[in-house]
C-alpha cells in the first residue's frame, strides 16, 4: 500500500506514521502517547544478537521506543538499552520517559536524550510501575502476590486465566514512586484485581484504578487520593442485572471520567461520562454497530472517537469495522465512518488517540500484514481543482 491514501468507502485521507521497517505499536487507547508535536511508539526490529539470543528464547525482536514527529514524519530512537523497552508511561509536562526492567526503574529526558536511575526497588515492594502524574513528580503502580504469576504460568490464555485470578481474591497493593527520592511508598491494598491505573492529567493526587474481572460482576471503576489516602470512591454503580462498564478513560480537563457502558451487556449501547466532583453522570446512546472495543474523547472534550469491533466482539455486529467519529446530538452520539477495518485483524485493538491538533485519529492496524500505526484526517478529502 502506498504511505498516503483515500479511504474509497469513506471518502477520507488516511496515511501511515511509522514509515520504518519491523513492527511499530502505538499507546493503548488512554495512555497518551504525545510529547509537544512527537507521537512516542515502540518499535521492533533485528533480533538481539550473540549472548542474549542464547540465553533469552523469548528474545525474538529487539523493541525499543521511538518517536515520530507529526509534522515532518521523521522518525528518532529513544531507547537503545541491551534488553527489551515497551513502556507507555510519558510525562507530556517534563518531556520523560519511564520505564523498567526488574527492580530498576528509570527516566530518559526526550529533549536531552539523558537518562537516569530513578530507583532499585527493594524485593519486597518490587512491582511494576503503570503510570505517571500530571507533574512527573509520581508514578503509581501495583504489586501482585506472586500465586498470579503461578496462575498465569500454568493458564497463559486470557480465556483461561481471566476469571482464576478473579476468582482467587489475591491481595493486590497499589504503591506510589517518588520520581526525584526514588522512595516507593505503598498507598492501598484490597483482596481484589486491581488494574488500569490511571493518574488524572491535571491533578497530581488524583488516581484512578478497576476492579478487573468480568464486567457484568464488578463496580469496577474507582478513584483514591494517593495523598491523603482516604477510601476509594466509586464512580459508576451497576443499576441492573448484567448492566457492564469499563474500559474508562480520563478527558482532557481533568474534570470527567468515561467509560463504555451497556444496559445490560451487549443490548443498549452507551458512552457514560461522570463529573468526578460533584458526581453528575450523562449516558449518551449509540447503535450497536457503532460500538467500539475503545472509545476516546477529544482534547477539548467536544467530540469522541471509536475504533469499532469484530464480528464476534461484544456486540456482535456484523457490521462494526470502522473507525468512527462522534459528535454529541442530544443524548445520543451520531457517528460518521472514517476508515473500513474490514481487512484488520481484530486480535490487535486499534486504540485510538485524536492528534493534539485534532485534526487526525491516530489507529495502530494490521491490515498491511505487520503492525504499524497510521493516522485519518477527520476532514473529508477534497481533491485539488
Amino acid at each position: 500500500m502506498p504511505d498516503v491514501w483515500i479511504d474509497k468507502d469513506t471518502g477520507h485521507k488516511v496515511m501511515k506514521l511509522t514509515r520504518r521497517d519491523g513492527m511499530n505499536g502505538s499507546f493503548y487507547f488512554h495512555n497518551n502517547p504525545f510529547i509537544g508535536n512527537e507521537m512516542v511508539f515502540c518499535g521492533g526490529d533485528k533480533p538481539f544478537s550473540g549472548n542474549d539470543m542464547l540465553h533469552n528464547s523469548a528474545a525474538q525482536i529487539r523493541r525499543q521506543m521511538y518517536a515520530v514527529n507529526l509534522n515532518t514524519l521523521k522518525i528518532r530512537q529513544l531507547t537503545n538499552e541491551p534488553f527489551n523497552v515497551r513502556t507507555e508511561i510519558v510525562c507530556p509536562k517534563t518531556h520523560e520517559l519511564f520505564y523498567q526492567r526488574g527492580d530498576t526503574v528509570y527516566a530518559l529526558n526526550t529533549d536531552r536524550m539523558e537518562r537516569r536511575i530513578i530507583t532499585v526497588m527493594p524485593e519486597a515492594l518490587r512491582g511494576n510501575i503503570i503510570t505517571v502524574n500530571a507533574d512527573g513528580t509520581m508514578l503509581a503502580g501495583k504489586l501482585d502476590d506472586p500465586k498470579e504469576r503461578e496462575i498465569l504460568r500454568e493458564h497463559p490464555k486470557k480465556h483461561e486465566f481471566f476469571n482464576l485470578i478473579f476468582q482467587a481474591k489475591l491481595k493486590k497493593t497499589i504503591f506510589t514512586l517518588d520520581t526525584k527520592t526514588g522512595v516507593v511508598d505503598t498507598i492501598y491494598s484490597e483482596r481484589a484485581w486491581l488494574n488500569h491505573l490511571q493518574f488524572s492529567p491535571t491533578d497530581p493526587t488524583l488516581l484512578m484504578f478497576c476492579h478487573e474481572g468480568p464486567w457484568h460482576e464488578v463496580d469496577r471503576i474507582w478513584t483514591i487520593d494517593v495523598v491523603k489516602r482516604d477510601k476509594p470512591r466509586l464512580i459508576h454503580k451497576r443499576t441492573m442485572y448484567r448492566e457492564i462498564a469499563g474500559h474508562e478513560w480520563w478527558g482532557a480537563d481533568g474534570k470527567h471520567i468515561y467509560f463504555d457502558l451497556q444496559k445490560p451487556r451487549g443490548e443498549t449501547f452507551f458512552v457514560g461520562k461522570v463529573n468526578v466532583y460533584t458526581g453528575v453522570e450523562e449516558d449518551f446512546e449509540l447503535q450497536r454497530h457503532e460500538w467500539s472495543v475503545h472509545f476516546v474523547s477529544s482534547w477539548d472534550e467536544q467530540t469522541l472517537a471509536g475504533d469499532g469491533g469484530s464480528k464476534t466482539s461484544v456486540a456482535h455486529s456484523p457490521e462494526g469495522q470502522w473507525i468512527y467519529f462522534f459528535e454529541y446530538d442530544g443524548n445520543r452520539l451520531k457517528s460518521t465512518k472514517l476508515v473500513n477495518m474490514k481487512n484488520h485483524n481484530y486480535n490487535l485493538e486499534p486504540n485510538i488517540h485524536y492528534s493534539p491538533d485534532q485534526k487526525w485519529i491516530i489507529f495502530r492496524a494490521n491490515f498491511e500484514g505487520s503492525e504499524n500505526v497510521y493516522a485519518v484526517e477527520l476532514s473529508p478529502y477534497t481533491p485539488n481543482i
